[in-house]
């Protein structure tokens, strides 16, 4: 078994090994993953904080060891949180907000033996549930793009994921994972600013996901990531005076 990390700040995970195949999700900074399959040019990985598989081209990540892997997967990430920041090895490198600072110490990352000078602002998880509405702020306007986790473009799940990880919380990568975590509540009234609202198709199945803010709101990724609000119904969009999306079922996480 191969182990490795990104050492570049966003890497696309596409569906098939070649690059006319869909984007289904991305890899950020200072994330590390297993490989489980190895052609010329593509590798297929299993990401650590979510199992999530993929493949990424060979000239886009790093290997590290065993032993690294382990203890990545042991200790709790050090996150970035401003929406974009550099890291500096040689060079000054962009990552953005989210992104893993692999073994942080002294304003340090460290990939196998190379250091990258960090002096931004990172967590390793927030204790206050408001600060699920903050930085869900932060993304706000961010284009939509299916398969995206950064404020360069980000989808539904992607922006949830997002927010919970920086609050400490690991969520599964699809809308429809992450409905099957959490304490499931009856009506809108009970949720709290920070909750996840769960929306499906005409078939049942759910297709989109967003975070119940005050007073009846929702942040969401739609087009672009937008607040508007939401009712037992669903979200309703007030640009153009009607429903949008069917409310399935609201989630309390933490």
């Amino acid at each position: 078994m191969k182990y490795g990390i990104s050492n570049i700040s966003i890497v696309p995970i596409r569906k098939e090994a070649s690059d006319q195949s869909e984007m289904v999700n991305q890899i950020l900074f200072g994330e590390h993953f297993k490989v489980l399959d190895e052609r010329k040019k593509w590798v297929k990985i299993r990401l650590a904080h979510d199992s999530y598989e993929g493949w990424i081209c060979n000239k886009q990540w790093q290997k590290i060891s065993e032993d690294d892997y382990k203890q990545l997967d042991k200790d709790v990430p050090t996150i970035t949180t401003d929406i974009l920041d550099i890291v500096t090895k040689e060079h000054q490198q962009p990552i953005v907000i989210g992104s893993i600072l692999p073994f942080f110490k002294s304003g340090h990352a460290r990939i196998n033996h190379d250091l990258y000078k960090f002096e931004g602002l990172a967590t390793q998880g927030y204790v206050n549930k408001e600060k699920l509405r903050d930085n869900a702020l932060i993304y706000l306007n961010a284009p939509y793009l299916w398969g995206g986790r950064s404020p360069l473009g980000i989808d539904c799940s992607g922006l949830t994921q997002m927010i919970y990880r920086l609050q400490g919380i690991d969520l599964p990568r699809d809308a429809y994972e992450q409905a099957k975590v959490g304490t499931t509540l009856s009506f809108v009234d009970e949720s709290e600013s920070g909750d996840l609202a769960f929306f499906d198709d005409d078939e049942g199945k759910i297709i989109h996901v967003g975070i119940i803010l005050e007073e009846n709101y929702i942040i969401h990724a739609s087009g672009k990531v937008r607040v508007d609000r939401i009712d037992q119904q669903g979200i309703f969009n007030m640009e153009i005076g009607s429903h949008t999306h069917k409310l399935r079922l609201i989630k309390s996480i933490c």
